[in-house]
């Protein structure tokens, strides 16, 4: 077997590549190496992008600098390859908004372009959507409890309204890339999963305030920096480990059942800020430094998952409890604390 991985060496594509490569599979790394979001972290910047990279060498991933808007390039290295997973993407809010330009020819054109490789190649797919394509009117559906924000019924499934609300460029270029991927289903029966994904995380998250909010309250509780929650800290996702994802990619492959698809952890990883900072707290035994800010524009308060469709296309549903997943995280953290600086 012989896969493709955009965004081979950012967080989710790492793993992906590792996934394939421990099951004896080739596989090709196509990432542009961009650091549009690691320059506003404060992290060392060259160095962490720079891991991965040395990382997937090291277990033998080739390793091919490219950009998925680059349509000639990307086919020219999809050929021969059995599958193509998607995980390269513009995917922070906040850049979305200060740089529109980029998010639509990342999310968009990126897309359009994995999806044009896999018809003409005739190859399955699977695309990283989000739930933000929900949009956030969902926000208005919610009760606020002592430590988490709540609604009835708990979980939403992939019938629910999409883009309602307030919209940012980065719901529009997300929903785009969700729909072409119904398109190509529909209209060119390619063999395309789209996984509407809510919070990833794991080890070699490089987050910061922009993305990756679990990877960040990890980084700066281990470092001793203070951390910033927008809002309440009520907020609430099925956080799922990468590792999980990944084998709902390979679910899809060895399913092939093409469609739309919340990809969560279900009401049973369900955690709000607030109790992931109670997780922090408890495994480095060291109470976090918090202040709150305003929420920002856009911002999805809420959202779990219904994977019961996953469950029963894909015979998927994920595995680690966030307690686990955030306990390797700190660990990996510790272990690499030269891929951060020394400010807050």
């Amino acid at each position: 077997m012989k896969v493709l991985v955009t965004g081979g060496c950012g967080f989710l594509g790492s793993h992906v590549c590792e996934y394939y490569i421990r099951k004896g599979a080739d596989v090709i790394s196509y990432d542009n190496m961009t650091k549009h979001e690691l320059k506003r972290t404060g992290y060392m910047a060259d160095e962490a992008r720079d891991y991965n990279w040395n990382y997937l060498k090291s277990i033998g991933v080739k390793l091919e600098k490219a950009d998925v808007r680059d349509f000639e390039e990307l086919l020219d290295n999809a050929q021969e390859c059995d599958y193509i997973i998607h995980t390269a993407a513009q995917p922070a809010m906040t850049i979305s908004w200060e740089d529109p330009r980029l998010d639509i020819t990342s999310n968009v054109i990126g897309t359009f372009n994995v999806l044009e490789t896999a018809r003409k190649l005739k190859i399955p797919v699977a695309c990283c959507a989000t739930i933000h394509v929900y949009g956030n009117e969902i926000n208005n559906s919610l009760k606020e409890e002592e430590r988490r924000y709540v609604r009835d019924p708990a979980a939403i499934d992939e019938d629910y309204p999409t883009l309602e609300g307030i919209i940012t460029p980065l719901h529009a270029s997300k929903a785009a890339g969700d729909n072409y991927a119904r398109a190509y289903i529909d209209t060119y029966q390619v063999e395309v999963a789209s996984f509407r994904l809510t919070g990833i995380y794991g080890i070699r998250q490089l987050g910061g305030e922009d993305h990756g909010w679990v990877a960040n309250f990890s980084i700066r509780s281990v470092l001793g920096w203070p951390l910033t929650i927008f809002g309440t800290g009520k907020q609430l996702r099925d956080i799922i480990y990468a590792t999980d994802v990944c084998r709902a990619f390979d679910a899809f492959y060895e399913t092939r059942q093409p469609g739309i698809y919340n990809i969560g952890g279900g009401t049973k990883t369900a955690i709000s800020l607030l109790e992931c900072i109670d997780i922090i707290e408890e495994i480095n035994n060291e109470k976090p430094d918090v202040k709150f800010e305003p929420d920002r524009h856009g911002d999805l308060r809420y959202f779990i998952c219904d994977i019961s469709k996953a469950r029963k296309n894909l015979h998927w549903e994920p595995e680690i409890l966030p307690g686990e997943g955030i306990e390797k995280l700190i660990n990996w953290i510790k272990e690499n604390r030269r891929l951060f600086s020394n400010k807050g």
